[in-house]
């Protein structure tokens, strides 16, 4: 760790970039109890997945002027849907019949209906306080304006900082898996961070939700793009298939699996914090 990283305790770790413009703080503890999963499930209005690390965060601060995007579990489970819009159909297993009371199975098709969106798909892009900025909202921006760098994920600046951070995850009754993570790296001059939802439900469909955000530390504009993807079961199948990939390693893989996902949205917004 640089010098100007910190440990806090309790799981929390800082760091403030060298000019001190910008800090950066995580937090990972274990999962949470049975009773603030029940009073979460309670204020949310649905039930809360297998695994939930409600005490997590990722925050970048801007130091003059206390402006903040944090990524939390609760802010990004807020944004499933709690309505039956969008629900996927499924052959269901008996136990995620049995654990889910609000499941109702059709004859002819096993279709999960229910009050919320069960794969916990989210379109979350972090929770935002202005603070004392002067610009309270993000502006959206053209795709050639100002697009998150995605060559700088592959160059070898040293890295400062690292973290990766997971929010919630849930194995759908053994039906696939999904995931929301975030991972931040601060390098000299800049720094990225990634917030990626992962859902992968076997013969059904793989989505893939990502929101960038990338930070010059000696400027005061925030970039940020989310991207939403996703493509079927059988597609994919296909498309590993002539990749001569073994399918049910790739399966595994979100990086394997992004490149080949139809993109639904690309949005590009910043925010001006000074």
């Amino acid at each position: 760790m640089a010098s100007n990283g910190s440990d806090s305790g309790a799981g929390t770790k800082s760091y403030t970039t060298q000019n001190g413009t910008w800090r950066i703080t995580t937090r990972k503890l274990p999962i949470l109890k049975a009773t603030p999963i029940d009073q979460l499930s309670n204020d949310l209005g649905i039930p809360i997945p297998e695994m939930i690390f409600g005490d997590n965060l990722v925050s970048i601060i801007h130091l003059p002027t206390a402006w903040t995007l944090s990524f939390n579990a609760r802010d990004a489970l807020d944004r499933v849907s709690k309505t039956e819009e969008g629900m996927l159909q499924v052959a269901v297993a008996e136990e995620w019949k049995k654990d889910r009371k609000e499941a109702m199975v059709k004859d002819e098709v096993k279709s999960v209906v229910k009050p919320f969106d069960w794969s916990y798909s989210t379109d979350y892009r972090g929770s935002t306080d202005v603070g004392g900025s002067k610009e309270g909202r993000w502006e959206r921006s053209s795709q050639g304006k100002d697009p998150v760098r995605t060559d700088l994920l592959v160059r070898p600046d040293p890295i400062l900082f690292f973290e990766t951070v997971d929010l919630y995850e849930d194995e759908l009754a053994d039906n696939g898996i999904a995931l929301l993570s975030i991972k931040i790296r601060v390098m000299p001059e800049r720094l990225l961070l990634l917030s990626r939802f992962f859902l992968r439900l076997d013969g059904v469909v793989v989505r893939i939700r990502d929101t960038r955000v990338y930070i010059e530390h000696g400027s005061e504009k925030v970039i940020r793009q989310y991207t939403a993807k996703e493509e079927s079961y059988a597609v994919l199948q296909e498309k590993l298939k002539g990749m001569r990939e073994n399918a049910p390693e790739a399966f595994r893989d979100a990086n394997v699996l992004a490149p080949l996902l139809r993109t639904e949205v690309d949005e590009v917004e910043v925010f001006e914090v000074g």
